[in-house]
């Protein structure tokens, strides 16, 4: 048997190292970063990486990654390649 994916709309941001706060606006602050200032929790994303936390567990999303919302509310990095072979932009 074959199956198709089912068309849906997500929304997602592509992670550019220099778009935290936009990332942050899309996904929140998790629970872990909320014991320091922005400045501190900006120092950390540039020295440790942007961690997202994800159903499966912490994934770590590189630069260019797009960090996508699920159908149920979740969060998880996605490689650009991958992301352009499955997604296209919808016009609003």
């Amino acid at each position: 048997m074959k199956y198709r994916k089912k068309p849906i709309v997500i929304d997602a941001i592509q992670w550019d190292g220099n778009n935290l706060k936009e990332v942050i606006d899309l996904i929140g602050l998790h629970e872990s970063a909320k014991k320091w200032t922005w400045k501190e929790y900006e120092k950390k994303v540039a020295e440790q990486g942007l961690k997202i936390f994800t159903l499966e567990g912490t994934m770590m999303a590189s630069i260019g990654d797009y960090i996508i919302k699920g159908i149920n509310g979740e969060f998880y990095p996605c490689k650009p390649d991958i992301f352009e072979a499955s997604y296209e932009e919808v016009k609003e």
